[in-house]
């Protein structure tokens, strides 16, 4: 994969990007904007909260852009079945991915296996529907210890990928811990980098660290800086 400048690079770079709007104030004309930009520039995905689902599948109708969603956002403490309820939900409203957050509380209080539980039922209801699932682990909450933790018991448990940030904590993703989790990884699932990823120094940093998925409400500025550099 290029990303460092020739005639194909934009395309990879498009390839690797969750196009993405989460912010709760976001209209009907501004999830549909989001559509638009994706389906024009060839993005991996759309991340929209779970109430513009069934909008977003409409719009990107016939596009290569998938549509992604969050669980259990953006805290990760939810009961368990109030997450299972919002990924059979988003299920059906045609979700390809899903980008859950893990109960953090729960991952701190050393209680492992209720953590690898959920993580599983939610992939299963995942993979039985044909999507991904992602798992935040909300990094800057988080040490070292757990975070590799959090990384096996995801990878245990039958996600897809792992992933840095909601971007709504008090950080988000750093290539440290993007070069972290991949450590812990390996070739198994993939590394999302999500959160304060805006330029595309940032975006090939995180990429070079080892992520093959990046989230970012800044793609098409980035495929710009791309393209006028």
């Amino acid at each position: 994969m290029d990303i460092h400048g020739n005639h194909s690079a934009a395309a990879d770079i498009a390839s690797l990007i969750d196009h993405t709007l989460l912010k709760p104030e976001a209209t009907e004309s501004d999830v549909a904007q989001l559509c638009r930009e994706a389906r024009e520039h060839h993005f991996a995905a759309v991340c929209v909260n779970p109430c513009w689902v069934r909008f977003a599948v409409a719009e990107l109708s016939g596009a290569s852009a998938k549509v992604a969603t969050v669980v259990g956002f953006p805290l990760g403490a939810n009961r368990m079945a109030v997450k299972i309820a919002e990924t059979i939900q988003a299920l059906e409203d045609g979700a390809s991915e899903l980008d859950m957050v893990l109960n953090l509380g729960a991952l701190r209080s050393g209680q492992d296996q209720f953590v690898l539980q959920e993580i599983d039922l939610l992939a299963r209801l995942a993979h039985n529907g044909d999507a991904l699932l992602k798992v935040i682990l909300e990094t800057c909450l988080l040490n070292d210890e757990q975070k590799r933790l959090a990384c096996k018991i995801a990878a245990a448990a039958g996600a897809d990928f792992v992933k840095t940030s909601t971007g709504f904590s008090k950080s988000g993703a750093t290539a440290a811990d993007v070069r972290l989790m991949r450590e812990i990884v390996g070739d198994r699932i993939g590394v999302k980098a999500s959160g304060g990823i805006r330029t595309l120094a940032a975006l090939r940093e995180m990429v070079s660290a080892g992520a093959n998925r990046i989230g970012s409400s800044s793609g098409v500025q980035i495929l710009a800086e791309l393209k006028n550099a």
